[in-house]
């Protein structure tokens, strides 16, 4: 049996896993995060649906990411929607000599059999300051 306590971290250490492998351009790393029938929309809004468009995509973009500063992800909070389903909010930082850019991200996250924790729905949003 898990502890809220032990769940709360177990994400944490998704999310951080989620910020070392954008950081590193780790794809294979970023994509064992995922359960089989992922959802994620980007924070430019293309929707991908399920491992093989989720991978195409990361394949594709995340070796050719260019950003000239370091990216940050914090998670600011966790709802259980049930024992084995939680929602986390993560804030989402670009740190650039040219100012800082944000993201809202919200990750859906299941419990596997085995007790880890993966994304299952994932949406991204860009934060704009008007």
């Amino acid at each position: 049996m898990h502890t809220e306590t032990e769940d709360i971290e177990a994400i944490e250490r998704v999310v951080a896993t989620v910020e070392r492998t954008q950081r590193t351009k780790d794809v294979e790393g970023f994509l064992g995060l995922f359960h089989p029938d992922a959802l994620w929309t980007t924070a430019h809004g293309k929707v991908l649906i399920g491992f093989d468009e989720i991978a195409e995509f990361t394949r594709a973009v995340l070796p050719n990411a260019s950003w000239d500063g370091e990216v940050t992800y914090e998670t600011v909070h966790t709802q259980f929607l049930g024992p084995d389903v939680a929602a986390v909010k993560v804030r989402q930082v670009y740190h650039a000599a040219a100012g800082d850019t944000e993201g809202a991200p919200l990750y859906v996250m299941t419990r596997q059999p085995d007790g880890t924790w993966l994304l299952h729905a994932c949406q991204n949003t860009e934060v704009r300051v008007d």
